[in-house]
């Protein structure tokens, strides 16, 4: 696996693909730089060797040429974050791009226009990918979070830098992470899984059970394992297709000697609603009117000891309807059990949607070892897929 440092940068220019994707207000300004700032350490390196580097990336979902994704509003955000002025250009490929960057002196930073400005780059086309390769001497991929599609600028452009393409920093570690996790990682293996539905989880509940030794099920999803073995859920949310599969599970993973952990009480609410009546419930005996919404405290005790007895820790998934104040206690408590792991020693993960947005809101992110960047890519990993951006740089 080639990282920056089978590289020395002297002189030569890095066409490096980041995931500047990032959410701007209605005056254009960046709201969250999470993503450039992690793009920083890459950057820096190849500047600090003597190299230049070709910033592309893409923004939003563009219909053509629209003013409103061009990567022109976030340069300012980036220069600040870098420390170093960054050039734009008002296209990404063509000769007058090619001019700019081959005039690009080492420590200096050109930022590309938005890829997806040309269908092409989504469609994955050859030519495209060579136009963009003629900008720079070697490849460095560091965006973790398109790495699971197959676009110009994410896989195809790789096959025009034989011997002169690596991992950046960032998706280095992102790989290393999910390793961790999934191959070198100290047992007990623990894995989180929360969120609304099995069906999104299946293919990752069924890779990984060869891999953990506790798992963890929260959120609407235990509704559905407690609704298979004959409980009482109420208005709880369930997918009833879905009820033999959680039983197959049950079954598969008591087979493999992984012991699974489902709520045992709950927080039910008579409504969907940050007012609602709420009243502590066994989880299997959930009377009609009510749902569930939340982890209940039996529930958040016996989380905190497996978490806590655990080396190695997944999580993917919050435990409640946490985006309600009054349902996020259970996601809360289940962030400082890990907080509290991580600080003993044990190498926590967190990666998906909407456990990451939990993580920042409720200020875990210092607390894990590592947040991960890419939902779609995280979740295909943990799935077992081969990602083709990762592919593309192991050819």
């Amino acid at each position: 696996m080639k990282t920056l440092n089978d590289f020395n940068f002297e002189n030569k220019k890095a066409l490096i693909r980041v995931d500047f994707n990032v959410p701007l207000n209605e005056n254009f300004e960046v709201t969250d730089a999470t993503r450039i700032v992690s793009a920083k350490p890459t950057i820096i390196k190849i500047l600090e060797d003597g190299g230049s580097c070709i910033l592309m990336s893409h923004l939003g979902r563009p219909k053509g040429f629209q003013d409103e994704f061009s990567l022109k509003h976030i340069a300012s955000k980036v220069e600040d974050i870098l420390g170093v002025e960054v050039k734009t250009v008002a296209d990404c490929i063509g000769a007058d791009v090619e001019a700019v960057a081959a005039s690009l002196e080492p420590g200096q930073i050109l930022l590309l226009e938005n890829l997806r400005f040309y269908k092409e780059e989504t469609a994955g086309d050859v030519g495209f990918a060579e136009k963009l390769s003629k900008l720079g001497d070697i490849y460095v991929n560091d965006a973790f979070g398109t790495a699971h599609r197959a676009h110009a600028s994410t896989t195809i452009v790789a096959q025009f830098f034989e011997g002169k393409k690596c991992f950046g920093s960032l998706l280095a570690q992102e790989i290393d992470s999910i390793k961790k996790v999934m191959e070198t990682g100290e047992k007990p293996v623990l894995a989180i899984l929360g969120g609304a539905k099995v069906s999104s989880k299946i293919t990752i509940i069924e890779n990984i059970l060869d891999k953990v030794d506790h798992l963890i099920i929260g959120g609407g999803m235990a509704f559905t394992f407690v609704k298979a073995q004959g409980g009482n859920i109420g208005n709880s949310i369930c997918e009833d297709d879905k009820m033999p599969l959680a039983l197959d599970i049950l079954k598969q993973a008591k087979a493999k000697n992984v012991q699974i952990h489902i709520p045992v009480d709950t927080i039910a609410a008579d409504d969907f609603s940050n007012d609602a009546n709420t009243q502590i419930l066994d989880i299997n005996e959930i009377p009609d009117g009510w749902e569930g919404v939340d982890a209940g405290p039996k529930s958040r005790a016996q989380f905190h000891n497996v978490v806590m007895a655990s080396k190695t820790i997944l999580w993917n998934g919050p435990l409640g309807v946490f985006e309600m104040e009054s349902f996020a206690g259970g996601t809360i408590e289940l962030g400082n059990s890990i907080a509290e792991a991580t600080k003993n020693g044990a190498f926590s993960l967190v990666g998906g949607g909407d456990s990451v947005a939990a993580v920042k809101q409720f200020g875990f992110e210092e607390k894990v070892s590592y947040v991960s960047t890419g939902g779609g890519a995280m979740l295909e990993s943990l799935e077992g897929k081969t990602l083709p951006g990762i592919a593309a740089i192991l050819e």
